[in-house]
């Protein structure tokens, strides 16, 4: 056995356990891995203590913004943070062992003391300085435009105050009208808020904030927003002081004002973070959202010699235009084929699994790639198509097979996916937008074949609907094309003529299309259930022709073939049998035979006492049910009904039949019967 000593340099043996650090010591390092700078010394007493954090501010400037609680009984814990930058950590001393559930129960009972008293000291801090920062703000005279903050963005003060070591001050309230801090402006643009004062929510504006009309633009900073106020018409604009800020601002201006158009102009940064809380601000409490196309902000824009009023009011769309306008030239229906599939339009196919229905949808799609101009005796404008194809591409390859071979076509303009995505997300939209762009001319047809391999979420949600709705709608508007999605009818017998899922689905559509499976000797129906700008098209019809395909072969050697749809004639018309008035055909007919078979000058003759003796003794009827059901007059009995349908009419004591084939076929039957 090999000496493992010599490699190992001697002898092994466990690594001792390090004992853990004191918990002071622990709550320093967690500060400073937090990016607070901790306090000299750390207090384990269970109150609250303010120290300079060295986070975001000016160390040394007696801005105590850095707070911590610790508790020393039992297993050391506590929180800890910084106002300023908007830190704030849970705390656990590591003992060496694992924490027992009633440790674990005595450490949630001190957060929530540490939170309560976190919350007692922020409030008493901020209505501290609320009560500072009035003073300050009325002992600061005005600023004057030659103010060097000013001169270096190019703004003039708008109602911005001096302080008296000349730095530049601008006040935040809350929705409410209260001044709850400051923020201080250094000559060279540096920004501090007021200690202890309350910024979130907060907000200042410059103009007419309670103008009746024109638009509230919402900026950041104050010099941004300054210079939308110098260069916009008529603004009132509102200074959030932060991108997170935007959101809760947004909120109290439309609250107050629901009416209004708000514009929120976004800093354009490196981060993308102003441009995410604009849209989350604008998404959340309706509004527009500028952002400048290079980096920087507005002031920064304006600076580069842009155009900045442009940029903040865009000239006007048309969007809307005169009615009168609008009606002056036709507009007529275009179709990829007629009647049928619409162009530039949202169509769905949609039938029972196995019934049919991607047979028909190919056959429509193969057509138009061939370059065919007529499909079922309609007017067919081809054109390439895109098929996205989510499963079943062994058969869908024979599919395409059979029927180019079928129709003797060499070549179609057609292309189909590898496998399905999810076409409702940013990845799935992008990956298939970027390869149609990549082809060499655009498709007048997209089909997404099955609906449900495409989709991310669930297809009953209204949202999620949307959401693949909004996906499709940007492929037509992108490549000016049409698209057919192939979806799934429901389980229920009353399901099967329209898309399972939302009712979304549906009320997005242009044209919506069921294929109704084959029934016996009846062919596969293609019914129209929809066409917002046409009269519905009457059916089509088709049935599956089997073709062999030209040198295919499987495994074992045998041909391959595939089935393609062919046109089909109309299914026979069948009349419709009354399976209740046959029935009582049938019972009078038996009671007749009961009887003797009568006639009366060659018509089958029942008297009622017959009858009723056959519907008792023969049917088992109680004799008042029996007189009941012989009554001409009472409604949905046998003889009523059979009345009604002239099959019999009142004779003698009884009822003669004359419905011409049923007494023929009656006659004929008992001659038979002599006969024999």
């Amino acid at each position: 056995m090999a000496d493992l000593r010599s490699i190992l340099g001697g002898s092994w043996s466990p690594p001792k356990d390090r004992a853990p650090e004191p918990p002071e010591q622990q709550l320093r390092d967690a500060m400073a891995s937090a990016g607070i700078a901790p306090p000299a010394a750390i207090h384990l007493d269970g109150t609250l203590h303010r120290f300079v954090s060295g986070a975001k501010g000016r160390p040394g400037a007696g801005d105590k913004s850095g707070w911590y609680i610790a508790f020393g009984d039992g297993i050391p814990a506590g929180r800890y943070g910084c106002w300023r930058a908007g830190i704030e950590h849970s705390w656990r001393a590591d003992v060496g062992r694992t924490v027992t559930a009633v440790e674990e129960m005595a450490h949630a009972r001190r957060m929530a003391e540490a939170i309560a008293a976190r919350d007692a000291e922020r409030q008493r801090t901020r209505e501290t300085a609320a009560d500072t920062v009035a003073a300050i703000w009325e002992g600061c005279g005005p600023a004057a435009s030659a103010h060097p903050y000013l001169a270096r963005k190019g703004i003039q003060a708008h109602g911005a105050r001096v302080t008296g070591d000349g730095r530049l001050v601008v006040p935040l309230y809350q929705p409410d009208g209260d001044l709850v801090s400051l923020q201080y402006i250094a000559a060279d643009g540096q920004k501090l808020y007021h200690p202890g004062g309350q910024a979130g929510g907060s907000f200042w504006w410059i103009g007419d904030l309670e103008a009746d009309s024109g638009p509230i633009y919402l900026a950041e900073g104050f010099a941004t927003a300054a210079t939308i106020y110098e260069v916009a018409d008529r603004p009132a604009v509102v200074v959030a002081y932060s991108a997170s800020n935007l959101v809760p601002v947004a909120g109290s201006l439309r609250a107050r004002f629901p009416a209004r158009e708000m514009v929120i102009v976004a800093d354009h940064d490196a981060s993308g973070v102003g441009q995410r809380y604009a849209e989350q601000a604008a998404a959340k409490h309706g509004a527009r959202v500028v952002v400048p196309p290079t980096p920087g902000d507005a002031n920064d824009y304006r600076a580069a010699g842009h155009d900045l009023a442009a940029l903040l009011n865009p000239p006007a769309d048309g969007w809307l235009i005169p009615a009168d306008e609008f009606s002056a030239q036709p507009s007529p229906i275009r179709w990829l084929v007629r009647g049928w599939l619409q162009a530039e339009s949202l169509l769905m196919v949609h039938g029972p699994s196995g019934g049919g229905k991607t047979f028909v949808v190919l056959d429509w799609s193969l057509t138009l790639a061939a370059g065919r101009e007529i499909w079922r005796q309609a007017r067919v404008k081809p054109g390439p198509v895109v098929y996205l194809a989510g499963e079943g591409h062994a058969g869908l390859r024979a599919r395409i097979a059979a029927w180019k071979q079928h129709h003797g076509v060499e070549r179609l303009d057609m292309w189909l996916s590898r496998d399905g995505l999810d076409l409702n997300t940013p990845d799935g939209y992008r990956r298939t937008a970027e390869a149609i762009r990549a082809l060499d001319r655009r498709p007048v047809l997209i089909v997404v074949d099955t609906l449900h391999r495409f989709l991310a979420g669930d297809e009953n949600s209204a949202q999620d609907a949307k959401s693949m709705l909004d996906a499709c709608a940007r492929l037509m508007t992108e490549f000016s094309c049409s698209v057919l999605l192939v979806h799934h009818t429901g389980v229920m017998e009353e399901a099967q003529h329209r898309a399972r899922g939302s009712s979304a689905w549906r009320g997005a559509l242009d044209i919506e299309i069921s294929v109704v499976p084959a029934k016996g000797q009846d062919p596969i129906q293609i019914v129209q259930r929809k066409s917002k700008d046409a009269e519905l098209t009457a059916p089509a019809f088709a049935r599956l022709e089997q073709v062999p395909i030209a040198g295919w072969t499987d495994e074992d050697g045998q041909p391959v073939g595939s089935a393609v749809a062919v046109e089909a004639d109309a299914p026979v018309e069948r009349p419709k049998i009354d399976t209740k008035l046959a029935g009582h055909r049938r019972m009078f007919e038996a009671a007749w035979w009961a009887s003797g078979a009568e006639d009366r000058d060659g018509a089958p003759y029942l008297s009622r006492s017959a009858l009723i003796e056959y519907l008792v003794a023969d049917a088992g009827m109680s004799e008042a049910s029996a007189k009941q059901v012989a009554k001409p007059t009472a409604s949905g009995r046998l003889i009523c009904e059979l009345i009604t349908a002239s099959v019999i009419r009142a004779e003698e004591h009884g009822w003669a039949v004359i419905d011409p084939v049923h007494a023929t076929a009656m006659m004929i039957k008992r001659q038979d019967k002599s006969i024999r």
